[in-house]
């Protein structure tokens, strides 16, 4: 008990100096608990939705997914004829056949998009009772013939759409124009997509090409009949000839393509949630360390009138016990409000999340409490340890915590050993030949070397910020020296400032050099082998009014196509794989100039003839003149031969295997032909500028596809690398917002420890103004310090990262020299911003009794 009153007294007693270690727990912790509750609350979102939309039985053809649309671009369909012996088994109250499309763009009469931009689906669709589940007309009435449409009232709103107003579906079977006539809202909550509603047979002939065609049928059983029992009947009437599942296998199967999504954010959340707990172990550890060397005369007397080692160690526990405590139970909290922000901000991009399904766990709260709790407690060990170690004596004399010179050397050995081994992964994986192998080795150099750099850190710092105030100091004079003595006066705390800072910054630079040779290496692929002028390509595949569109646009040479298509390979070893091949015109061997290592692409577009990449005819020892058996999905089954085999060397087309336009229409039927996935076009000689403007205005009605010249696709490739950087840069932020935190702490703590030196300073001459600038000039020689280290461990990891890309083709590496030179800048500025308080309360203080101060 005596314990625990001591901690409590000391932890008040220094509240304000444990405020900063407890917003860093407060931030990682609440980063965590806000990741989990807004994943929570999304999966809540839709399992309502799928629980209420699906009917007690569905059937569907035999291999419909719904997160996938078939290659021909038009969903599989049931025939009328088999709703009508649905109806008749056993156990069926009702059944009605319902029409979706997830393939179509909408727009209005100015031609925009008023589809759903936040990634959700456009649904388009008929209006069935089974949608009266989760939905009600709240203005105008259903549709009711071919001219007439109803949306949702999502859609309606983001877009200004009323009653009476033009949209234009396009669709794989064509385009059609109706008008609004209803708006239906969700009575539970749309995450986003867009829906539209047309009558039954507006939306078969529209979407499905045919009238008496369904994608699936709702069931509704007979009171006292299970969805199992239905279940059973159904498929016994049809058979088994389609796939027929109960409202709980729909909702479990939706859900399941859902989840794998939702665990990408969840754990790439929780990844960079973890980083920012790294960082903050350093904060506490600088914390407890400097408040246990500032009370090392009270550890004395406690230990002089009898405490123990093992009490003064749990006495610092208990402490770090607190501050875990309350840093976290305020993290728990702070976390349900990153989560209502995070469904707000998703809002405003279009997926709509309502706090009514704000999802909070048990496990949330516990998950955030422990995890708080224990890192703190942990990251508290080591001062605790030696706070332990302190003699009676030693601390009376007020002769701080051991300094164990043959320990610091131990340490700094065992640093460079494991530098050393970070650094010879990273050179193994750097010359590794397959990525899969090198990117094992890449993450052991990476944790290696951050590991050793952190424990080499003490023994760096007198070398690297012996270096930067020699540069940047020196001018300063007396002042400029000051701030470098007390930088070195404690190498461990400036070397584990410092590398609290390194995380964020090695990995911003790490992502910097793989993101810049990614777009580099792209742009120099495209220079060598990309010969077409124009590429027409979107977010759907090319429907055939588009490409008729194209194909008769004025000023144009030639233009492509390029389909991808479902098939099995088997090769002359009788191996299979089912990656499918590509079908493009004999002009894609001028658009795209792809090397060969046997015989000429031109030649794979012959009758019955393909190409294979390099890698696929080393695996199973193809060459020119073997004949290779291709299973087209929905097609016959070809005997091919090898007429070229392509490099792999590349970054397009990696692996591709080429047929001609006419080889797949000889062997696969009208209706299973795949849209273009994306064309090219070549302009007629000298009207380079006529054409791109002609092609432009040809594909305007079709707003879903860009076009592009080599220009504009450079720069789109630029910008989407780009928006990833810094949707990642983001999320370090936060790291980066502890590691300053550390910075200030650190600071303050130090402020308060150099007390009565501060004020003797000032006794003998040091003007207030000369006190501020030498701690602003410590801290910024701690943050640079902490770049430097962060920096050129990052470019290393990028630059062996990027020989792991040569491997796939990215053989360009790029060193963003203006990103990394302004992070450095920034970093001063960081050091500024970070010692504004602590250098302000030193100033303000009163030097007699800073001198008096003990």
């Amino acid at each position: 008990m005596t314990v625990v009153k001591t901690s409590m007294r000391n932890f008040f007693a220094h509240k304000g100096r444990m405020a900063l270690s407890a917003v860093a727990v407060l931030l990682s912790v609440a980063f965590v608990c806000g990741t989990l509750v807004f994943t929570d609350t999304m999966n809540t979102t839709f399992d309502k939705l799928f629980a209420v939309t699906s009917s007690d039985v569905t059937v569907m053809p035999k291999d419909a997914k719904s997160e996938e649309t078939p290659q021909n671009g038009v969903p599989d369909a049931l025939p009328a004829s088999a709703l009508e012996r649905v109806r008749q088994a056993e156990g069926v109250k009702s059944a009605e056949g319902a029409v979706a499309s997830m393939n179509v763009t909408v727009v209005d009469a100015d031609n925009d998009n008023v589809g759903a931009t936040s990634g959700a689906p456009t649904i388009a669709g008929n209006w069935t009772r089974n949608d009266l589940r989760s939905m009600e007309i709240t203005s105008g009435h259903a549709p009711r013939g071919p001219t007439e449409v109803m949306v949702d009232a999502d859609t309606a709103d983001k877009h200004d759409l009323a009653l009476g107003d033009e949209l234009r579906t396009i669709a794989q079977t064509g385009d059609f124009k109706a008008r609004i006539v209803g708006v239906a809202s969700f009575t539970v909550t749309n995450p986003g997509a867009a829906v539209i509603y047309f009558d039954t047979p507006t939306a078969q002939r529209e979407l499905l090409g045919a009238t008496g065609r369904f994608t699936q049928f709702n069931v509704t059983a007979a009171d006292g009949v299970s969805d199992a029992e239905l279940k059973r009947n159904v498929a016994g009437a049809t058979d088994g000839t389609y796939k027929v599942q109960t409202a709980k296998e729909n909702s479990d199967e939706n859900r399941k393509e859902l989840g794998e999504f939702m665990n990408v954010i969840k754990y790439a959340m929780l990844g960079f949630a973890g980083i920012a707990f790294l960082v903050g172990i350093f904060l506490i550890i600088n914390t407890f360390s400097m408040l246990v060397a500032q009370r090392t005369r009270e550890i004395g007397l406690m230990r002089a009138v009898g405490s123990s080692r093992s009490q003064v160690n749990r006495s610092v526990l208990v402490e770090a016990l607190l501050l875990g405590i309350v840093g976290s139970i305020l993290g728990v909290a702070a976390g349900v409000g990153i989560a209502v922000g995070l469904m707000k901000l998703m809002s405003t991009a279009g997926m709509n999340l309502s706090t009514d399904d704000l999802t909070v766990k048990t496990a949330t709260p516990v998950v955030g409490l422990v995890l708080g709790i224990v890192v703190t407690v942990l990251a508290a060990y080591l001062p605790a340890r030696r706070a332990g170690k302190i003699s009676p004596m030693a601390a009376l004399r007020d002769a701080g915590t051991p300094a164990d010179g043959k320990a610091g050397w131990i340490r700094g050995l065992i640093g460079l050993v494991l530098t050393g081994s970070g650094a010879a992964a990273l050179f193994t994986a750097a010359a590794a030949d397959k990525a899969s192998e090198g990117a094992l080795m890449l993450g052991a150099g990476i944790v290696l070397s951050l590991i050793g750099f952190v424990v080499v850190g003490p023994l760096l710092a007198g070398i690297v910020v012996r270096a930067i105030s020699a540069v940047l100091l020196r001018a300063f004079g007396p002042v400029g020296r000051l701030a470098e003595r007390n930088a070195l006066r404690n190498p461990r705390r400036t070397g584990a400032t410092g590398a609290a800072l390194m995380i964020g910054l090695a990995l911003v630079a790490c992502l910097s050099v793989v993101g810049s040779s990614m777009v580099a290496s792209a742009t120099s692929e495209l220079d060598k082998t990309v010969g077409a002028d124009f590429i027409v390509q979107g977010s759907q595949r090319i429907v055939p009014q588009a490409e008729k569109a194209m194909q008769e646009t004025p000023g144009l040479d030639h233009v492509t196509r390029y389909k991808m298509l479902d098939a099995t390979l088997t090769s002359p070893d009788g191996k299979k794989d089912d990656e499918g091949v590509t079908a493009a015109d004999p002009t894609y061997a001028e658009d795209v100039n792809r090397a060969t290592t046997e015989g000429e692409l031109s030649a794979a577009y012959g009758a019955d003839a393909m190409s294979v990449g390099s890698d696929y005819a080393t695996e199973h020892d193809v060459h020119v003149g073997d004949t290779i058996s291709v299973a087209f999905k929905g097609g016959e089954t070809a005997e091919l031969k090898v007429a070229a085999i392509t490099s792999d060397d590349v970054a397009i087309d990696q692996g591709a295997r080429y047929i001609s336009i006419d080889t797949m229409r000889k062997y696969l039927p009208a209706d299973s032909v795949p849209p273009n996935t994306i064309m090219f076009a070549k302009a007629a000689d000298g009207q380079d500028e006529q054409a791109y403007a002609a092609l432009k205005k040809s594909l305007d009605p079709y707003p879903q596809y860009q076009v592009a010249d080599q220009t504009d696709y450079k720069q789109e490739l630029k910008d989407q690398v780009g928006q990833l950087l810094n949707m990642v840069y983001g999320l370090l932020a936060l790291a980066i917002i502890v590691a300053v935190l550390g910075v200030v702490n650190t600071l303050a703590l130090s402020v308060v420890e150099r007390t009565r030196e501060i004020g003797l300073m000032r006794a003998i001459g040091l003007s207030r103004r000369q006190l501020r600038r030498m701690i602003r000039m410590e801290s910024v020689v701690i943050a640079l310090f902490g770049a430097l280290l962060g920096l050129g461990l990052g470019m290393g990891w990028g630059a062996t990262a990027q020989k792991l890309l040569a491997l796939e083709g990215l053989n360009v590496l790029d060193i963003p020299w203006p990103t990394i030179i302004g992070v450095f800048i920034g970093s001063a500025f960081v050091g500024l911003f970070a010692a504004l308080v602590p250098a302000f309360r030193a100033g303000r203080m009163n030097v007699l009794n800073a001198i008096a101060t003990e």
